[in-house]
């Protein structure tokens, strides 16, 4: 309703201003008329020749001729014009020609600026009629300056009516992107509850059977439920430790140590227990053979961990992911391929929105906060390297850093 108002508040501003500006061109029009004949009848009256009943003739916007029964002196008609002119308001630049019909050609006046002093220009030229035997012509080349100078109230309240708009508009940006932050934020309020809720009820099942007094005559169940209280806790530490990061890069207060690492060496240490785990479903193909970079590596051994960990996440089974390193001609390139379930088209330019998580319905089978891929895009930028997904929907992605390298 509100887009509704203000379009129909400019639809009215459009269409008086355009008949506001009618009116003036249709005043202008007029006056030029009566002076044009007042000087036609002036010049009459010097020659003692009887006045024409209507010697003006309009041929375009802001061209007129006029008839005359005698040739004409440049400097007579300028006079005439002159004094014409200044008597309706005509206060703009003309050009003026006569016609001589000797020579069947425009002779140029002269022209003559706003405020009635006649300037050395280029000659225009002015256009010829057959209508008169002999006519002296008046071009108005300004004519649109002057009627918009005489709107400047439908001006200054068209530029108020824009302003009105223009804040309305962002007023309703405001609106939309506090709605899309709200539902962002609950859905993470969301899935950070059922984040910490799973590792929550696991350490207080396990604190309930320590708290047994039998469990002191088991030792090695006591020890496996340490295990899992100890695991659970850490579990729960990277997930605070990974908000706080990526809270941290938001603001702008992270501080990378750049040192130089060996990117093979990096990717073998994270991916380690990940291989055992997975088998043949994880190939490494690691073919770069200039591997030495400046980065972080407490980041990127993390940013490795996030795109492998991203693609387990989503790959059908069995699982079937590829890590690979080449050299390019800029540098050198990680990549992360997965088969599984791909994303489609119109999401692709969300993925590394904080918090954002591909709609799936009402199926809530993967977990995570939708932190992961905007704390990689983050960390690619704070390193000056850039990030690249493609990614067929029902068949799999491919995550590619392209990494800088000095010579």
């Amino acid at each position: 309703m509100g887009s509704l108002a203000i379009a129909g508040i400019l639809a009215v501003q459009i269409y008086w201003v355009k008949r506001a500006f009618t009116l003036e061109e249709n005043e202008f029009r007029q006056s030029a008329v009566h002076a044009l004949g007042e000087v036609a009848n002036n010049i009459s009256r010097v020659y003692q020749l009887a006045e024409i009943e209507t010697p003006v003739e309009q041929l375009s916007d802001d061209y007129y001729v006029v008839n005359l029964r005698t040739p004409l002196d440049a400097p007579v008609l300028e006079h005439y014009l002159k004094q014409e002119f200044k008597k309706h308001d005509l206060n703009t630049n003309f050009e003026y020609g006569i016609y001589d019909c000797d020579t069947d050609e425009i002779r140029y006046g002269g022209h003559v600026n706003a405020d009635f002093v006649t300037e050395n220009v280029d000659p225009a030229i002015l256009e010829k009629t057959d209508k008169f035997l002999n006519y002296f012509a008046v071009k108005f080349p300004d004519k649109n300056k002057l009627l918009f100078k005489n709107l400047d109230f439908w001006i200054i309240s068209s530029l108020i009516t824009l302003l009105v708009t223009g804040f309305f508009v962002y007023a309703m940006m405001v609106i939309l992107r506090q709605k899309r932050l709200s539902e962002v934020q609950r859905d993470f309020v969301n899935n950070m509850t059922h984040e910490f809720q799973t590792p929550i009820s696991t350490i207080r099942v396990a604190t309930d059977v320590l708290s047994q007094a039998k469990i002191l005559e088991q030792p090695e169940r006591f020890k496996k439920y340490v295990q899992i209280i100890r695991q659970e806790n850490n579990r729960l530490k990277n997930q605070e430790e990974a908000v706080l990061t990526t809270a941290k890069v938001g603001r702008g207060k992270l501080k990378l140590d750049i040192q130089m690492q060996e990117l093979h060496a990096l990717i073998n240490e994270t991916l380690g227990s990940t291989k055992a785990e997975l088998g043949e479903g994880l190939v490494l193909n690691l073919n770069a053979t200039r591997t030495t970079i400046f980065a972080d590596r407490v980041h990127l051994l993390s940013v490795i961990r996030n795109l492998v960990e991203n693609a387990v996440k989503y790959s059908k089974k069995p699982v079937s992911i590829t890590v690979e390193t080449f050299n390019s001609p800029n540098g050198l390139v990680l990549s992360v391929s997965d088969k599984g379930i791909g994303i489609p088209k119109e999401y692709l330019g969300k993925i590394f929105n904080k918090f954002y998580r591909v709609p799936t319905g009402n199926v809530h089978n993967v977990k995570g906060f939708g932190l992961g891929l905007n704390y990689v895009e983050q960390i690619v930028k704070a390193h000056k390297w850039t990030i690249a997904v493609k990614s067929i929907y029902g068949e799999g992605s491919t995550f590619k850093i392209e990494i800088p390298q000095e010579n």
